[in-house]
């Protein structure tokens, strides 16, 4: 087991130029379908931004860290979970709201704040709680991680295609709205067949470790979609925006935490094989609710 903090993921500098590329044009494709609007929409309903950034800026890596010092994983998987648990929510999860009859302009709304906040947030969150576990701070000493290389990464891959792909639908919503039928799909499935090849070439290491983060992956994710729904209850919000929220907290940009893992420590096995696990599952369990508030919203209509 200790051998797996010393494990690297090996994807070549070409490649990792590619993925972030596909990743900034996967955000600038998202960034194509919001308007000015979606940011004024949520100024006038300060209670639910504020409980939507309490659940997954505040609450999720907290909950991340209580969750590591009880359970003791291996470093680098504690380190990946931070990760996670430190980067915004996934741009899948507005799909996914719409799937289960939640709020989607309230989900899409939360997922560009989000977005723009994390350029700041998910480094701030990222070294904080790695630091803090004296495990992880070790690792993160190693590696000497510099925090604003972190932020420039984060602002070059989210904030520039954030600004642009909203500057351009401001400018031309026909435009837009055709390019994004387009882009989404296309970088999407590059990034992915990226991932893909990559990892296919170091199968080994998921053959041999995949177990150690099952459990975890499953447990941690779990525990933030109950979150964001507890959380979402507790204000007192609609059942609708209870879901909403509880997708959002869930459903994170791992994409996002695999390029920083890559990037930052060379693909450190505990890490990316966490990162990666749950960029997988995520999808499984977010489409699973999804569909199960689907079928339990029509039956009620029906009755």
């Amino acid at each position: 087991m200790l051998e797996l903090d010393q494990v690297k993921i090996n994807f070549d500098s070409a490649g990792l130029w590619i993925l972030n590329i596909a990743l900034a044009v996967v955000m600038f494709g998202v960034a194509l379908g919001i308007k000015i609007d979606d940011f004024k929409q949520l100024i006038k309903t300060p209670k639910i931004l504020f409980v939507g950034i309490l659940s997954q800026f505040v609450l999720l890596p907290l909950l991340t860290f209580v969750l590591i010092i009880l359970i003791k994983p291996q470093p680098s998987i504690a380190l990946g979970m931070i990760m996670v648990a430190a980067c915004p929510g996934g741009n899948i999860s507005n799909f996914m709201t719409h799937l289960a009859k939640g709020n989607t302009a309230l989900s899409v709304s939360l997922t560009a704040f989000a977005t723009l906040i994390a350029i700041f947030m998910t480094p701030l969150n990222f070294q904080f709680y790695g630091s803090l576990y004296e495990p992880t701070a070790s690792i993160l000493k190693d590696v000497e991680l510099n925090p604003i290389e972190l932020i420039k990464l984060v602002l070059l891959i989210l904030g520039i295609p954030l600004v642009l792909g909203m500057f351009l639908r401001y400018k031309n919503e026909a435009f837009a709205n055709k390019m994004v039928k387009i882009l989404k799909p296309f970088s999407i499935t590059i990034f992915a067949l990226i991932v893909v090849i990559a990892f296919s070439k170091n199968i080994h290491v998921f053959n041999n470790f995949i177990h150690y983060v099952l459990l975890i992956g499953v447990l941690h994710n779990l525990l933030a979609i109950l979150l964001g729904f507890m959380v979402a209850k507790l204000f007192r919000l609609s059942f609708v925006n209870q879901k909403t929220l509880a997708i959002e907290t869930g459903i994170q940009n791992s994409g996002l935490g695999l390029l920083l893992i890559f990037t930052f420590f060379n693909g450190l096995g505990g890490m990316a094989i966490l990162a990666a696990f749950w960029g997988v599952w995520h999808i499984l369990s977010g489409l699973t609710l999804a569909f199960y508030w689907s079928r339990k919203s029509l039956k009620q209509k029906v009755a």
